[in-house]
């Protein structure tokens, strides 16, 4: 019994002196290094997504820390940021800074397709997994590198499914024959400009492509576009752009008094707020978009609950920003980020790649249901078609219509019906 007793104390007290060890070894913070845009083209997306993981974050360390598995106890956690002002050169440069001057433990990329592109490269380089947030270009995610994960939207190649799906389904018995395509020449639309355009030459007759051109994000004046586009007589119109190219081309199209029959924008449903404050109500009246989680209210198994969200952001964030998917996004990166941490089994980054791959199919977040593919673009999060209206008070109602399990209501069609 004494003999036993000496045992059972010296295996204790290896196993405290083994965890005090493992507590002295763990480091005073954990490092997240990103980037945001806090002017030009895509400061409008980058600054709520930055704002999101910001604020998840505070709340971390309002509690001690994140849980971090391989040292047993809660680290607190230190965002270094630096402005990218929206330029891809400057994006690569700070990027780099964060990884071999910062020493960052996790890297996270900027918001969208364009800022994250320089990204993924210098991530595989330095062999560091990318937390890319909501950049989707379908050309970032191939099986020869291991070091991406996309967080908070599906890759862009999926995006347009139920738009496509609508359109050469439903299109046809509502007159749809004659589509226009009109989009950003980036990776994020660029993408879905080749989806819906496979999707719809698949189909084959009746429907057939009027119009298809790519255009500068940069383009701020669609004026002779919009004209060009209704003389083709087109019976859907789909615009594809970041949120100034949609701004410009919806007050374009209010100034020529022409109106489409089907017009579906991009950002109208990722950026509500937003676009209502920049183009008004009746300027979106009958514009179709995507249902983004910031207008579906998901059962998450892990996390706030959108009114519980949407509620501390209205307490945090800026009176400037408003509140929109890009909100959701940056703090759902901030919830894959923790429970990966909780996860892993080291700091090695395919340790860490290994806890996020390891939450697909099973972590469901305000955002959605988070999953992913082999080669780390996300599958989840898919975004149902939505179609705007005004009511008789002159508020902006989005409803789902399709596809037709999740509707809420029926499309119009052509608009004003």
């Amino acid at each position: 019994m004494l003999g036993k007793a000496i045992g059972a104390a010296a295996i204790a007290a290896a196993i405290m002196t083994a965890g005090a060890a493992h507590a002295a070894d763990a480091p005073a913070e954990i490092k997240i290094g990103t980037l945001y845009a806090s002017s030009g083209t895509y400061a409008s997306i980058s600054r709520t997504v930055f704002q999101g993981l910001t604020i998840w974050a505070e709340q971390k360390n309002a509690e001690g820390g994140a849980f971090v598995k391989p040292f047993n106890k809660k680290i607190p956690i230190k965002i270094i940021a630096y402005d990218d002002q929206s330029n891809t050169a400057t994006a690569a440069t700070l990027y780099n800074q964060l990884i071999t001057q910062d020493k960052v433990d996790l890297l996270v990329a900027d918001s969208g397709s364009v800022l994250t592109s320089v990204a993924v490269p210098i991530a595989r380089d330095h062999k560091m997994l990318l937390f890319d947030q909501t950049g989707t270009g379908a050309a970032f995610f191939t099986a020869d590198n291991p070091y991406i994960a996309l967080m908070s939207d599906p890759a862009s190649n999926i995006w347009p499914r139920y738009l496509t799906e609508f359109l050469t389904k439903v299109g046809p018995g509502l007159g749809i024959k004659r589509v226009a395509i009109l989009y950003s020449t980036n990776d994020f639309t660029g993408t879905q400009a080749n989806t819906v355009r496979a999707a719809i030459k698949a189909r084959g007759a009746p429907l057939e492509i009027v119009y298809d051109n790519g255009v500068p994000t940069s383009t701020s004046n669609y004026t002779v576009l919009i004209n060009t586009i209704n003389a083709a007589n087109p019976d859907a119109v789909v615009e594809l752009g970041y949120p100034s190219n949609d701004i410009a081309f919806l007050h374009n199209l209010q100034d020529s008094g022409i109106t489409f029959k089907f017009l579906f924008c991009l950002y109208p449903g990722i950026e509500t707020e937003l676009l209502e404050k920049n183009v008004g109500p009746k300027g979106l009246k009958d514009i179709y978009s995507y249902v983004m989680s910031s207008a579906i209210e998901y059962k998450p198994n892990f996390g706030p609950t959108l009114p519980e969200y949407k509620k501390v952001w209205e307490e945090k964030a800026p009176k400037n920003l408003e509140f929109g998917f890009n909100s959701v996004a940056g703090y759902n990166t901030g919830l894959v980020i923790e429970k990966a941490l909780a996860g892993t089994e080291s700091m090695d980054q395919l340790a860490i790649r290994k806890a996020v791959f390891d939450l697909s199919g099973k972590l469901v977040t305000l955002d959605g249901s988070f999953e992913l593919t082999p080669t780390g673009a996300q599958s989840g999060e898919i975004t149902p078609l939505g179609q705007f209206d005004v009511d008789a008070n002159g508020y902006l109602k989005f409803n789902i219509v399709y596809p037709p399990d999740v509707a809420q209501a029926k499309a119009r069609y052509p608009a004003g019906k």
